[in-house]
């Protein structure tokens, strides 16, 4: 299938047969958070600092069922929210899913993201997950957005990888073979693939993974047709990647998962070859860890627009003088044991507990002056911010 628009109908096909994500409806806000759809925790990620202002408009790109665009409403309650999708069937759930939960700062629109331009004015925050991929032309899609992206404004973009979906790509192949005419219809491959999945040896490699890696979301017929009988999808690697990267005309500011670009944790028992690795440059570096540890099943990262003013706080002057307060994205406060951003374990001295509270208790305070009544040193405050446990807002005069 190579003509554009047969291909935006298939996945509109698909999408309409299959809503996707099909994750349940609640008749309340959704629970925990994505801090990666938080204004607050993802400007701080990207620039080292709290956002001058809340009061946003954020475009959900390829918004599916809504599963995003509901989170995005409801993190970010002085935002403007827009959905746009290819499938009609798709936003009808979307519609339902936000009016259910209370998520009303939205409105949507059945549009691809070629369109996007439709939609009058710039955007602060775009989310794009999981839809370039699917496009029949993922430069032209991002190109797109980027043009709607305000100066200052941040892009987060999720797309899948090649090496981690190797064995995900080798049965979509062999399902299609088998589908000959039939293929476009989606419930005739969900069915053929679950009857591969059950007469493969135990042994086989595809089987394995399945099992290992998505057996469980894939129990949904919407996951496993996500998955295994999309009419289009484009995998890519560090170096096709950075080709639509650039494509964008914005400023990668980074992935959003940095620990796994770190080669510390596959190489730092050798010194001899760690030199060697510094030779390289970063997006070199980038594809020397997918090669040595191939489980990229996606790359999900910020772009963004200029000027995106980025803080020194290796100033003792500076960062004393800033304002602090909690970063929003965390789970099980007040206690001094807690989830953070990311969700990882973080266990807080009763010290630093103190300080996180009185950044609670008035948000107008310069560290200097909460550190007048908590016995904290100022690089233990430069720790809680490197860890973003909390934002600072520069001052630029008192």
């Amino acid at each position: 299938m190579s003509d554009p628009q047969a291909i935006s109908a298939a996945v509109a096909k698909l999408y309409d047969t299959y809503p996707f994500p099909p994750d349940p409806m609640l008749d309340e806000p959704p629970p925990g958070y994505n801090w990666r759809w938080n204004w607050l925790a993802a400007y701080n990620f990207c620039t080292g600092q709290k956002p001058q202002k809340q009061d946003i408009r954020i475009l959900d790109a390829g918004c599916g069922s809504g599963v995003g665009t509901e989170y995005l409403v409801h993190l970010n309650p002085q935002a403007q929210v827009v959905g746009i999708d290819l499938s009609a069937g798709t936003l009808a759930v979307a519609k339902e899913r936000c009016q259910r939960s209370g998520a009303n700062r939205v409105e949507f629109h059945n549009l691809s993201l070629y369109d996007v331009d439709q939609i009058p004015g710039k955007f602060d925050f775009i989310n794009c997950v999981g839809v370039l991929h699917h496009l029949p032309d993922p430069i032209r899609g991002i190109q797109s957005l980027a043009a709607k992206l305000a100066p200052g404004g941040l892009m987060h973009i999720f797309v899948y990888g090649e090496l981690g979906r190797w064995e995900i790509k080798l049965m979509q192949q062999a399902i299609a073979l088998l589908q000959g005419d039939k293929r476009g219809d989606y419930g005739d491959g969900v069915q053929l693939g679950r009857k591969l999945f059950a007469v493969l040896p135990e042994t086989n490699r595809i089987v394995k993974r399945e099992r290992e890696r998505w057996s469980l979301e894939n129990q949904r017929d919407e996951c496993f047709a996500d998955m295994y009988v999309h009419p289009q999808e484009i995998d890519y690697n560090i170096e096709t990647l950075f080709e639509l990267i650039d494509a964008s005309g914005l400023e990668f500011i980074g992935f959003s998962n940095p620990s796994y670009w770190q080669l510390e944790r596959l190489l730092g028992k050798d010194s001899r070859v760690m030199e060697r690795a510094k030779q390289l440059s970063d997006r070199q570096l980038y594809r020397l860890i997918e090669l040595l540890d191939p489980e990229v099943t996606h790359y999900e990262f910020f772009l963004g627009r200029p000027p995106l003013p980025k803080p020194d706080w290796s100033s003792d002057n500076t960062l004393l003088a800033a304002i602090p307060e909690r970063n929003p994205c965390m789970d099980g406060w007040p206690s001094q044991c807690l989830f953070n951003y990311d969700y990882q374990i973080v266990k807080l001295s009763q010290t630093e507990f103190e300080f996180i509270q009185a950044c609670d208790r008035n948000q107008t305070r310069t560290v200097a002056e909460i550190l007048t009544e908590v016995q904290l040193g100022v690089e233990e405050v430069r720790s809680l911010l490197e860890q973003q446990l909390i934002l600072l807002t520069k001052q630029v005069s008192r």
